[in-house]
Parts: structure tokens; sequence; C-alpha cells
């Protein structure tokens, strides 16, 4: 019988109950003990509600303790668990709560509105809507919970991801996949293990949160230091003082933290590992920290591939920082030209993946699946090129997918926002430079006389999340270039518009 993703927090209670598992906010310490428990009556009072094995549990949130203890309190009562952006409007909330056909929708407080909404839209009747809260609370008692007959190739949580598409898909991670994942990391990073310290900051709605931290931690048996959010001046106090040894982000977290007028004197020396990922990372940062003694290794991976599939060596970080690695012990690229032979070094074309940290496909959608995995191989829609050594790096991505502060967004989506606004002809969003957030989504629109970017703004206002929206909207008095096929030449406009969005 294969080990789900949840019997190893079973394993560190009997052996270290008493480690600390999670460190919330820098405060609130829960042992190993603790969160086995607590989640075990979460799982008691899920059932209670009628969850049954097998069944989508929707969470919705901030960062908390209760949304951890929603989350594998629900995969220990045989649920699949699906985490919603917290950021989104109801409206795309909705989407995801009705693909994967959720039964519960687990908020906290501070989302009862948005939780409401979405279940209204998506038909999940009120008494299927829980807050964090209602779970038994963290110290009152203990009402051990069997462990479910679930099989392990079984899914265990659904990721949602962007593409060109203006859906996002779900993709299928299985106990079994999660394993590999962790697994595989074990063979590679020799920093984490019992008793590392380790810092997230970033939110829990796609790969990073609970299937990279919080399952990786629990079962590696590390300490994870679990903030409620990125705030600068505490995460760099943070690192410093509780000796943090890891942590995983994006160049702007780096960036913030350098800004600081504390970082000339922070103490750093336990920082061992750091990857980034989402943006290059200038020259500038890079050296920065490294004359601290921290090397800022670039990383590339996608939610397909259980987050990460290559990190750059400690060698390479600084000689060759535009480099993202060799893959991992398992997991393998190729870059590959359209006819789906070979790149020579140096030659672009698309990279593909292989390996355990690869999942299975999208949650029912064969088409999609059957699309992105093909001969054994992930094909991930980015351009790249592999050098001599079979060193990655990331040039572009033919999705055409703009990544804003770490998060991946759909250009697609917010073209079909603002078309629907009265007096558009049509619409494109291209990704443009911001020195903030590395990329911000601008919208070109060919539209009827009198359109305005202040009405595209407000009306598009509540139908995305606020880091979806435009920073900016051009009004073209001329219908968008188009190819011979018809479509909007998405790279022309790219290339004409792009200098002008900046200023």
């Amino acid at each position: 019988m294969n080990p789900l993703i949840t019997d190893a927090l079973a394993g560190w209670t009997r052996l270290t109950p008493d480690a600390p598992a999670i460190v919330y906010d820098g405060q609130d310490v829960v042992s190993f003990r603790e969160i086995d428990e607590w989640t075990d009556n979460a799982a008691h009072h899920l059932r209670g509600l009628g969850l049954e094995m097998g069944q989508r549990v929707g969470i919705l949130g901030t960062n908390s303790l209760e949304w951890v203890v929603a989350g594998v309190g629900a995969l220990k009562a045989g649920a699949v668990v699906v985490p919603l952006n917290e950021r989104f409007v109801a409206q795309e909330l909705e989407y995801m709560v009705t693909r994967t056909s959720a039964s519960l929708i687990l908020h906290a407080d501070s989302h009862v509105k948005q939780a409401e909404q979405t279940g209204a839209l998506a038909g999940v009747p009120v008494a299927r809507l829980a807050e964090f809260n209602d779970l038994r609370p963290r110290l009152h008692g203990h009402q051990q919970f069997a462990r479910p007959e679930v099989d392990s190739a079984s899914p265990a949580v659904l990721i949602f991801t962007s593409g060109t598409s203006a859906r996002p898909k779900a993709a299928v991670y299985t106990h079994d996949s999660l394993q590999n994942m962790i697994n595989e990391n074990a063979r590679t990073n020799s920093v984490l293990g019992p008793g590392t310290r380790w810092l997230y900051v970033l939110g829990m709605s796609g790969a990073p949160g609970l299937p990279f931290h919080i399952l990786q931690a629990l079962n590696r048996g590390a300490t994870l230091y679990y903030e409620k959010g990125f705030d600068p001046k505490n995460t760099l106090r943070r690192l410093a003082d509780d000796k943090i040894e890891m942590m995983m982000g994006v160049p702007l977290l780096f960036e913030a933290m350098m800004a600081q007028p504390e970082f000339a004197e922070a103490d750093l020396s336990a920082l061992q590992y750091v990857t980034i990922a989402g943006a290059r990372c200038s020259p500038e940062v890079l050296k920065s920290w490294l004359a601290k003694g921290v090397s800022l290794r670039q990383s590339y991976g996608m939610t397909e591939a259980s987050g990460l599939s290559t990190v750059n060596s400690v060698a390479d970080a600084m000689d060759k920082p535009e480099f993202c690695g060799r893959g991992t012990l398992y997991t393998t690229h190729r870059v590959v030209r359209p006819d789906g032979t070979d790149c020579d070094p140096g030659e672009l074309g698309e990279i593909l993946v292989k390996g355990p940290l690869v999942i299975s496909g999208y949650w029912e959608n064969e088409e999609a699946t059957r699309e992105a995995f093909r001969d054994g191989w992930f094909h991930s829609g980015d351009l790249g090129r592999l050098d001599e050594t079979g060193n990655l790096q990331i040039v572009d991505r033919l999705k055409d997918l703009i990544i804003s502060g770490g998060y991946n967004i759909a250009p697609a989506e917010i073209e079909n926002a603002i078309a629907a606004v009265p007096g558009v002809i049509e619409v494109c969003v291209i990704a443009t430079p911001d020195e903030r957030f590395g990329e911000t989504p601008t919208a070109i629109v060919h539209g009827s006389d009198g359109l305005t970017e202040e009405m595209l703004a407000q009306a598009i206002e509540g139908k995305l999340a606020s880091y979806k929206r435009p920073k900016n909207f051009i009004i073209s008095g001329e219908p968008l270039p188009r190819m011979a096929s018809g479509k909007i030449a998405r790279r022309i406009i790219r290339d004409h518009f792009s200098l002008s969005a900046q200023g």
C-alpha cells in the first residue's frame, strides 16, 4: 500500500511530537503533535458536514493556520482540495467551483460575502458553506481520525493554472505525484530536512502554497515559518532573527528587502538555499545578496511540474544568472523545433519536461491533456534554449502568459472581459515592463468614438482581480493588425505598443 500525502504527519508525531511544525507569523508555534490532532478534529468536523471521500472542497482565504488545518483536514477525510484565489471576484471563483464540482466551500470569516456570492453563482447551497472558525477549536481535546481507504493514485489537490485560454485548467496532483515531488526534491536538496527553518510568504492558491511548502514541510519534518504575507521589513527581520535557512520567491521580494535600511546590517549567515522564479533578476540584486553571502539561484517550473523542475547551481548563479539549471535527478528537459526534432545548443525552441515531477493531466479536460502531454513529455509552451552542457535558459513564453509580481495572468481572460464592454470592437492584451512587478498587463483597444480609458477601467473593475486589471489602456483609432489566418498579430502589437505603454 503506497502512502498517502498525510501519512508522514502521524509519523513525525510519533518521532518528534513536540518539534515545531509551523511557526505562524513569527509568534504562534504549532508542534507536529498539535497540527496532527487539530487536523484529525477538522476531518471529523468535515465528515459531520456530510463531506464524502473523493468530493472536492474549495478553500478560500488569506494565509492562516486555519487555512492549513482546513486543507490537511480535508485530505485526511479523503477529499480533494481545491485552493481558491482569495483575490478573485465571485465570477472568477464561480468557474473554479463549478469546473471541479466542489460540494463544499471552506472560507475565512473575512471572505463570507465572497463565498456567499460564489456559492450563489455556482449553485452551492448556503448549508455547504463553512467558516474556518467552524472547525473544531485547536485546543479542544483530540478525536483520532481513521486513515481513509483512498487509492494513492487518486487526486489529492487540484491547482488551477493560467494559459492563453480564457479559462484556466485544473492540474491534478495525486497522492503519488505529491510523494514523487517530495522524494525527488529530497535527493537533490540536502538543506531541507528535519528541523530546517523554511520561510514562506506567498499565498495559498497556487502550487507553491499547499503542495510545495505546506505538504512538503510536513512530510520532511521541517519547521515552516508561515507568514500572513510579505512585508519587506518584517520578512528581512524574520530571515535574520529566526536564522532562516531556506526561502523561495520572486525577484520582487528580494529587491524590496534589499531596499530596506536594515539590509546592510542584517545577519543572513544561516540562509543556505534561496531560489527565485517568475521573472529575471537584475545583476545588481544578485550581487547585493551575494555580498551578504546569499546566492539567489534562478529556477524554472510550472504548475504541471509540481511548481519546480530545475534550479541553477550555486556555481552558475553569478556567472550564468540567466540560466536555471540542468533539471533534477529524474526530471529532464528538451528544447525542440516545431517538427519535434531536438534543437542544437543555443537554438531557440519549445521547452519540454519529463519526469516524476510532471502531473498526469488536467481535471476532466481530455482535449487539453492530450495537447499538452504527448509521448511522455509535457509541452510547456515556453521558449528557451539549452547550452552545450544542457543548462536551460528561458527566453520567452509561447503562450504569452503574463507574470506580474509572481502571479500568472492569461491575456485572453482580460481580453474577454474588455471585449464585453460596449463600444469595444477588438482588444489585445500584452505584457509591458514594470519596475516593481516585472511585467504588467497593457490593453490595446480599438473601439467606437467616445470610448475612454476611464470607461474601460470602470467596466472591468468587478470582473477581474486587481492584479489582472491592465495598468495601461491604449485606445487605437485604427483596427488592430492581423495575421493571414485572421488572428490578431500579438507579436506585432507587442513590438509596436510596448514602448508607448511604458511612457
